[in-house]
């Protein structure tokens, strides 16, 4: 009796197994029909999406900044999709209200108004302004650049004092704020890939 007694509970867990393999299976099939019936351009569109290409394409050349730069900010800040965040930064490139202020001065552009973000060409053609400027602040330094888009000028400013100077920079060991180490790298990753990926779209 105790020895019939003691297999009994292993027979739920065996289900169990069966079970998650069977949806294993299940998905693995979906996954392959998916792949079957729209081709891996299908599947690249639904993990590395690209929207806007050709004022992705424009911006790029008239400000002289990298589009897969510009593709890959877009990705990490919104993945492609119009939005607010809480702090109410706006848009496919996430401009907050202060820094569009900024940028309409700097540009000597026309008066900015909040709503203007939500143009893609707008906030686009603002976005790629402001990585123009980050990068020339920082000397053409992208990891700077990037960081300072996530965190803010005063902070990169701080880290890089802190370093001891640009070059002395180590984007794991000076970034202190683990959102911006994440974000810097995944950037840079994505950059690639859009490099990868999307040459022909992107090319300038």
């Amino acid at each position: 009796m105790s020895t019939v007694a003691a297999r009994r509970p292993a027979r739920p867990i065996v289900k169990r197994r069966r079970r998650r393999l069977f949806g294993l299976l299940v998905a693995l099939v979906l996954a392959a029909g998916l792949w079957a019936l729209t081709g891996p351009d299908a599947v690249r569109e639904i993990t590395l999406p690209l929207r806007h290409e050709d004022v992705i394409r424009q911006q790029a050349q008239k400000k002289g900044v990298d589009p897969n730069l510009i593709a890959a900010v877009i990705y990490e800040e919104s993945r492609f999709r119009d939005q607010t965040s809480h702090a109410g930064a706006r848009g496919l490139m996430q401009i907050t209200p202060a820094t569009a202020r900024f940028i309409a001065r700097d540009s000597g552009g026309a008066a900015f108004t909040q709503r203007d973000l939500a143009t893609p060409q707008i906030n686009i053609a603002y976005g790629t302004y402001y990585l123009r400027y980050l990068l020339r602040r920082y000397d053409g330094n992208e990891e700077l650049a990037v960081a300072a888009y996530n965190a803010g000028e005063t902070n990169v400013d701080r880290w890089v004092k802190k370093a001891g100077g640009p070059d002395a920079f180590d984007t794991l060991d000076d970034i202190p704020f683990p959102e911006t180490r994440a974000y810097v790298q995944n950037v840079q990753r994505s950059k690639r890939s859009y490099e990868q990926h999307y040459g022909d779209e992107l090319d300038v």
